[in-house]
């Protein structure tokens, strides 16, 4: 079938819910509604859809394209839910129990006639994590469930006014509601405030006389102090004092200013800056008691023989601290007497790469691309050097370029069924290193590497291992990740010809050392970086601050039209 999508940006669902209905042979083409209602005729027009999907849409598409169209709309509630803040509030009130509904566009927002829902279990954490986890994999079940019935031509969807949906309108969830009152509200109720609104929009708060969106929030089980203030840093993050505990607040957005720029989340101490002097650290071990209640973007255990390494990163962007930090770990781990090592294993992203938004906001952000991606690159290096156990990385949720080459790195890539690869870094105008040309073609082949770049579409998990980028696929649920995939690790430490896959992976390394050092990839992968760091017309600079600032920098159609290969690519 021919499907269109429209979406407000291609973001983690609008990606999955693309490469789910491109693994089943449909032809799908995108849109972004960002760029107006024409350019969403136009696709209509060209296109010629038998269908079109809005995943993901904060917009009404034009009344010309739903009445002349089969249009589905997803909405994250369940069966007559309406309103535009439908996660927020499921968050807000407690709910434990919440749903995705694919609706027929109609001309009042979320009114029309159902075509599929899928409930889920609301786990505990933030929108963004339940959005990107539970309410995906609704979302896509969902989507699919009601594309095989518009096929089937027989299907009649059931109309909102049937008895058996309760019709519940929902305002906007505006900041009054968010707002925190740091002497009455207690650190469960701080905590779900700033959860709700953790990626978008944030809680608007006041901090040492300015205005700031906070984002995110962690408990804190021994800091304690006036209600409101500051208490510590950690890793880029604020501790900060509830009336019967603290939370930790990994990111600020400063407030827009009338007619300034846009703003654009960062780790909240780089935002606070010179206001923190005088401010402690408080560092935390990386292995810390099992029954802590506390903030740390990275942690190491071991069970036997096997060592975990997780890391959480917030939108899975990794600063030049923050591969620093990790390497650190990391050769920490490698001083514990275990045979198999996991990295990542938690529930959400595994690695998006380099820390745009931390690079846009550098006094010099060339200077800052160059850091991060030579931190990027020592990591990844010390991946891949590592010959006396085997190294598995644990997709839980999405990793794309950088990110996706650190799990390459990886002897084995254990991939959640939900999660996405996108393997390429064409896209933000960079020829890529995190040796790239190394880990890629050796474990797809170099043709099926050169069409990963070069097309820049996001890979399914299940597509993944068809191809060779996955060796296990997990099909477990977002919150049973974490468990499964110590228990895979276990097995895998127990099983017998352990030493012999060791010590064969060893003389594999030395032999592909002998053809081509792997410094000889880091130089050449470098040197393109470089000129495209370096040069203030390549379209990575304005790439980069469109994606940073939310900006229609990009095609409005994202993976159709060529031309966007050729103004995308720097690469000399």
């Amino acid at each position: 079938m021919d499907i269109l999508l429209v979406a407000s940006a291609f973001n983690s669902l609008s990606q999955r819910v693309y490469a789910e209905l491109s693994d089943r042979a449909h032809r799908v083409d995108v849109v972004l509604a960002a760029h107006g209602d024409d350019a969403v005729r136009e696709a209509v027009h060209e296109a010629r859809p038998e269908l079109v999907i809005a995943p993901m849409l904060r917009t009404a598409l034009p009344r010309d394209v739903w009445s002349a169209h089969t249009c589905l709309i997803v909405h994250p509630g369940p069966p007559g839910d309406r309103g535009p803040s439908s996660l927020d509030w499921a968050i807000a009130t407690g709910a434990t129990r919440w749903g995705v509904t694919v609706l027929q566009a109609e001309e009042e927002m979320d009114a029309g006639d159902i075509w599929a829902t899928v409930p889920f279990d609301v786990a505990p954490g933030g929108k963004s994590e339940l959005y990107r986890n539970e309410a995906s994999d609704a979302a896509v079940a969902a989507v699919l469930l009601a594309v095989e019935r518009y096929a089937g031509g027989s299907y009649k969807p059931l109309a909102q006014d049937d008895p058996s949906v309760d019709v519940v309108r929902r305002d906007v969830f505006r900041q009054e509601r968010r707002r925190i009152d740091w002497r009455q509200d207690g650190t469960e109720v701080v905590l779900r405030k700033l959860r709700g609104a953790d990626s978008r929009p944030g809680v608007l708060d006041e901090l040492f006389g300015d205005e700031f969106f906070l984002h995110g929030g962690h408990p804190e089980d021994q800091l304690r102090g006036h209600p409101g203030d500051v208490l510590a840093t950690r890793a880029g993050a604020v501790c900060r004092a509830t009336c019967d505990g603290a939370v930790w607040i990994p990111e600020l957005r400063p407030r827009r200013r009338p007619g300034g720029p846009a703003t654009f989340r960062l780790p909240a101490a780089l935002v606070l800056g010179e206001r923190l002097r005088g401010v402690p650290k408080v560092p935390a071990p990386l292995e810390l008691p099992p029954r802590r209640r506390t903030w740390a973007d990275i942690r190491y255990r071991h069970h036997h023989d096997v060592g975990f390494l997780r890391f959480n990163f917030p939108g899975g962007a990794m600063s030049t601290d923050q591969c620093r930090r990790l390497l650190a770990a990391y050769r920490f781990a490698l001083t514990r007497p275990t045979r198999v090592l996991v990295l990542g294993g938690t529930r959400d992203f595994f690695s998006n790469g380099i820390h745009l938004n931390t690079i846009e906001a550098a006094a010099d952000p060339s200077a800052e691309s160059w850091a991060n991606i030579n931190a990027m690159d020592d990591l990844v290096e010390a991946v891949l050097r590592t010959t006396d156990r085997l190294v598995i990385a644990a997709l839980g949720g999405n990793a794309a370029a950088g990110g996706a080459m650190l799990a390459l790195a990886a002897d084995e890539v254990w991939c959640r069924t939900g999660a996405v690869l996108n393997p390429h870094y064409r896209l933000m105008g960079l020829y890529g290193s995190e040796f790239w040309t190394y880990s890629l073609p050796r474990r797809v082949g170099p043709g099926t590497a050169e069409r990963l770049t070069t097309e820049a579409l996001p890979v399914s998990s299940s597509a993944g291992a068809g191809i060779g980028l996955v060796d296990r696929l997990v099909p477990v649920s977002p919150y049973d990740f974490p468990a499964e995939v110590e228990r895979m690790a276990a097995a895998l430490a127990a099983a017998p010809g352990l030493p012999e896959r060791i010590a064969a992976k060893r003389a594999r390394r030395e032999r592909d050392e002998s053809v081509r050092p792997l410094a000889d990839h880091r130089r050449d992968e470098l040197a393109r970086m470089h000129r495209i760091f370096f040069d203030p017309t390549a379209p990575y600079h304005r790439l980069r601050s469109a994606f940073v600032r939310k900006l229609a920098g990009g095609p409005a159609r994202p993976l159709t039209r060529p031309e966007h290969a050729e103004a995308a690519t720097a690469a000399p």
